[in-house]
């Protein structure tokens, strides 16, 4: 994608005005406070008020390029389940299910191959957006397993679990820090979010903190001056709650984001608007703002917290041991309409090759220490 340049001086969004009152009122901003309230704020936040899928949106995500990702999943989830035991209740969780789409795709394939498995399920949608939990809604009448909503995991009811998270850790809180030339031992400031310019040219900008830190967990040593270090405190507290319920009953959980493998130096925050990046700071509320994963703190938090990990690997080649390509070709082989068929192929394409979705995105996986290596690992 191409990044785009926005207006000189685009109007004020309700909620940069607001920001920026806020700012006024209390001091410069962290940057995952920004974007806490950039996709989340109940009246002007992204998620409540824009559409953010699909061909009207601002992103394409993996299922609504292909039914095949779904169907892969779904068979991944099935098959967990069988490792953990077919158990008689088992709990599927969905982190940020977007417009139900993956969900949906998943409970179709799993009516296919493994009835029982329907019979033991029950969903639960992990869902802060009122407005997507109408889409997600829809989507799910008429499903014929019973299906629950809630605002934070820690909501749902204990039992043998499989948890499912695809692009949702990128949307959490972030905060940045960037080195100082300083020799001292606390040579690194946080970067904020403040103000700059007067009246109708006023707009928030970045900053940094007065106050100095010490060198953040888990970053490399070698910094060097300008370098910046982020970390999610928030991604780490749902790991810890996922290997939780993993320790108390059998279970598993598939992650996969875009991000690196290994922790590492960067400013990764970005925003998306109609398809093209936008500077992050522009229009809050009506862009999608997200950071890189950082799947070796991932990882390194499930350990310590005695969970076993597997992972992460690239996309391309989770979907290709799962059996993308094969599935490719059934469905190519199947459909009468040339057109159809280029459309299979390049949702694989999309989904899989190098330089599409397949190195930058990346699958972890979190489970119950004894489990057997899963499916596509």
């Amino acid at each position: 994608m191409t990044a785009i340049d926005p207006k000189t001086t685009p109007t004020r969004t309700p909620l940069e005005e607001r920001l920026l009152r806020l700012i006024d009122d209390h001091g410069p901003i962290r940057v995952g406070d920004f974007m806490s309230d950039a996709l989340c704020h109940p009246q002007h936040g992204y998620y409540s008020t824009s559409v953010p899928f699909g061909k009207e949106g601002d992103f394409t995500t993996a299922p609504e390029i292909s039914q095949m990702f779904g169907e892969l999943l779904g068979a991944w989830v099935i098959q967990s389940w069988e490792d953990i035991g077919a158990p008689s209740v088992v709990n599927l969780i969905e982190l940020g299910p977007g417009r139900g789409v993956l969900m949906e795709d998943m409970l179709r394939t799993a009516a296919k191959v493994a009835p029982k498995f329907l019979k033991a399920v029950h969903v639960y949608m992990v869902e802060t957006s009122g407005r997507l939990r109408y889409e997600q809604t829809k989507r799910m009448t008429g499903s014929k397993v019973p299906v629950t909503w809630a605002t934070e995991m820690h909501d749902i009811p204990l039992a043998p679990t499989i948890i499912v998270a695809n692009e949702f850790f990128d949307c959490l809180p972030i905060r940045q820090f960037v080195r100082t030339a300083s020799r001292e031992e606390k040579c690194w400031r946080e970067r904020l979010i403040g103000t700059t310019g007067i009246g109708d040219a006023r707009r928030l900008s970045f900053e940094l903190s007065h106050q100095t830190y010490a060198s953040p967990e888990g970053a490399p040593s070698g910094a060097k001056p300008e370098d910046v270090f982020e970390t999610c405190e928030t991604a780490e507290d749902i790991i810890r709650e996922m290997t939780s319920r993993f320790e108390q009953h059998k279970g598993r959980a598939l992650i996969i984001d875009y991000g690196h493998g290994r922790s590492g130096f960067g400013d990764t925050l970005q925003a998306m608007r109609n398809h093209h990046f936008w500077p992050p700071l522009e229009t809050p509320g009506k862009a999608d703002v997200t950071a890189h994963v950082d799947f070796a703190a991932l990882s390194r938090t499930a350990r310590q917290a005695g969970a076993m990990v597997h992972g992460p690997i690239l996309q391309g080649q989770f979907l290709a041991q799962l059996g993308l390509e094969q599935r490719a070709l059934a469905l190519a082989k199947h459909t009468t309409s040339e057109q159809q068929r280029k459309e299979i192929l390049s949702g694989a394409r999309r989904l899989a090759h190098p330089d599409e979705m397949g190195t930058l995105f990346k699958a972890l996986c979190v489970q119950t220490e004894g489990l057997g290596i899963p499916a596509g690992f």
